[in-house]
């Protein structure tokens, strides 16, 4: 509703008259300008394209509704009778331009226009998906979704680009976002938490470029992520212990590699009385804890003010009586940030950051302090990392979709300026199968006393965590 209420802003003040009323007095005037094309609702790549005179009989009908209808008052309703009050409008317009359809016809386009209004046009079929993990629109006529892993592309497509930019603009704006000309990139998110990043031209040559990463309705937990196959029983119990005996962890991998997923799991295990402050780009983070403050990066108004980055947040943080900070993604100087914190009693905070091994992660962790303009030598910041960092699990998209937790790696020192680490868990691929399905196992690599084991105890958790380490040393059926 957001966007289409500015193509009839002439006439928001006016009441509704009744549907019959205002059809049998207003002229189909807008009906030479209504686009030949609309929005196609397929929920599957596989569905069978509508015909181009779908697409003009619902480019009329659309036409003479926005004609016949007042938004303003419809904003007023809840979506359930907003929706009813659409159908009746809109069938009234079927009965009277004669329009010939199926009862089938008739549905499917009543629901395609009840999403252009009250909703995200051609988009809907997909966000009510579960099983999908992204969508990524390139420009109005090629939609593509990642399903199991693997891209595909959709018969979904928009009426031309500037609707897509309409419905790009009606996301960002309910988070107080804008993208436009003079701030043609831009970061948000949907109300379930779905993160959202829309560029714009002239940035975007072929028209504007929408991706939205999907989370599913109902949270992953680290069970779930077992029955996966995501990571064995034995390292999950590790990762709950890991969560609940308050180490500093990192969280890295690549895109699409499952980090934020793995993140949300690990805040399952932290104690509901603790305050945890969490800091982001855009808010996705989906805490069940009660006591937890969110906070989200501002980006600047049109006079280029107003910006608030995330180092600003985090150092903000410790000003808040935080027990644990988690930082999103951390990109740049907040690193240093997030590392003074870790070290000054707010054990158990946790991130995310982009590298593709423990050790990487370590390495990037540096480059973005020494990016962020700190003089610091370099060992200095190796010993500010050893001491505030604990654990580094590594999340990895394998080539066949399937995502695993491939390194669950303990800091334990340094050793001149080389940083030690140990695995307790790796994964290890095995081959694959006729389906192309990789085949691997996750094997301990026989540590039975972690640096952590002390930490463990404190909590009452040293024996659970010796058992899983010993369970996890016996052979695995592959």
């Amino acid at each position: 509703m957001f966007g289409k209420r500015t193509i009839v802003g002439e006439e928001a003040g006016r009441a509704q008259p009744p549907a019959s009323s205002v059809l049998a007095t207003k002229g189909p005037s807008n009906l030479q300008t209504a686009p030949s094309k609309e929005p196609e609702a397929v929920a599957a790549p596989m569905e069978s394209k509508k015909s181009e005179e779908y697409y003009t009989t619902k480019s009329v009908i659309f036409g003479a509704l926005i004609e016949a209808i007042d938004l303003s008052q419809l904003s007023k309703l809840d979506t359930e009778n907003a929706r009813d009050e659409i159908r009746d409008i809109v069938n009234e317009i079927i009965a009277i331009k004669n329009v010939v359809m199926s009862i089938a016809e008739q549905e499917e386009l009543l629901e395609d226009i009840c999403n252009d209004v009250l909703g995200y046009g051609p988009l809907e079929p997909l966000l009510a998906r579960d099983d999908i993990a992204d969508i990524m629109v390139n420009g109005a006529f090629k939609t593509y979704i990642e399903v199991g892993g693997k891209i595909q592309l959709t018969n979904i497509r928009f009426r031309d680009n500037a609707q897509l930019m309409n419905i790009c603009q009606r996301i960002v704006s309910q988070v107080g976002r804008r993208v436009d000309d003079a701030s043609p990139i831009c970061d948000a998110r949907l109300l379930d938490g779905s993160r959202v990043n829309v560029i714009a031209p002239p940035l975007a040559i072929d028209g504007p470029a929408l991706t939205i990463r999907k989370f599913k309705k109902d949270k992953l937990t680290l069970d779930q992520l077992i029955r996966f196959g995501a990571i064995s029983p034995e390292g999950g119990e590790v990762l709950k212990i890991i969560g609940r005996v308050r180490c500093n962890v990192l969280i890295s991998g690549g895109t699409g590699s499952g980090k934020t997923t793995l993140l949300n799991c690990l805040t399952n295990y932290i104690d509901g009385d603790e305050r945890v402050i969490t800091c982001e780009d855009a808010a996705e983070l989906q805490l069940q804890q009660p006591h937890v403050v969110r906070l989200e990066t501002r980006p600047p108004n049109l006079e280029g003010q107003g910006a608030v980055s995330m180092r600003e947040l985090v150092k903000n943080c410790l000003r808040m009586r935080p027990e644990r900070i988690i930082v999103g993604e951390v990109r740049g100087p907040e690193a240093f940030d997030l590392l003074q914190a870790m070290n000054t009693g707010h054990d158990g905070s946790m991130g995310t950051l982009h590298a593709n091994s423990p050790r990487e992660a370590l390495g990037r962790l540096e480059a973005m302090i020494t990016m962020g303009g700190f003089s610091l030598p370099s060992k200095t910041i190796r010993d500010m990392i050893v001491s505030s960092v604990d654990i580094v699990i590594q999340a990895t998209r394998l080539r066949d979709g399937s995502r695993r937790v491939t390194h669950i790696t303990e800091i334990l020192g340094a050793e001149g300026d080389v940083v030690t680490m140990q695995d307790l868990f790796v994964y290890e691929i095995l081959g694959e199968n006729a389906n192309g399905k990789l085949i691997g196992r996750h094997r301990s690599t026989g540590i039975s006393r972690p640096k952590f084991i002390e930490r463990a105890r404190y909590y009452g958790e040293e024996q659970r965590l010796v058992a899983a380490l010993d369970a996890a040393r016996q052979p695995e059926d592959v």
